[in-house]
């Protein structure tokens, strides 16, 4: 099964790798603590004319199911260093036809390891301590 590849494969690079945290203005920041300023329709300027983001998903495996890679990369654009990325495995798919949503597996999780994952731990209040 697809499942025990993603776990093999997430523990050689899954996760997230902070190289540098930002310090930002609470205004930079909504209600519930996340960057206010990344627009996900503007491709590699999403993060503002500050950062680069690079999203960029790799199909180990495509067709029913598939396997897939999930890379996030934040970069300042001053000095071209990559602040931190994110890697994420998944399969989707696989199941029994039906009139139902197919399964999937992420590893990392995405809530632990996701876009918004690592925007909040390069990103950071003056406030906040790192880690």
């Amino acid at each position: 099964m697809l499942d025990a590849e993603v776990e093999r494969l997430c523990a050689i690079d899954g996760g997230i790798k902070v190289y540098e945290t930002v310090k930002l203005p609470a205004e930079k920041f909504n209600e519930w603590g996340q960057i206010n300023f990344y627009k996900p329709t503007q491709g590699e300027n999403a993060l503002g004319p500050e950062y680069i983001f690079i999203n960029e998903t790799h199909y180990d495996h495509k067709g029913n199911p598939r396997l897939f890679r999930y890379r996030h990369q934040v970069i300042r654009r001053t000095d071209n260093k990559s602040l931190g990325e994110t890697i994420l495995y998944g399969r989707g798919g696989g199941d029994l036809p039906g009139p139902w949503h197919g399964s999937s597996f992420h590893c990392p999780e995405i809530q632990v390891a996701g876009r918004e994952a690592l925007f909040k731990q390069i990103f950071i209040t003056p406030m906040q301590r790192i880690r």
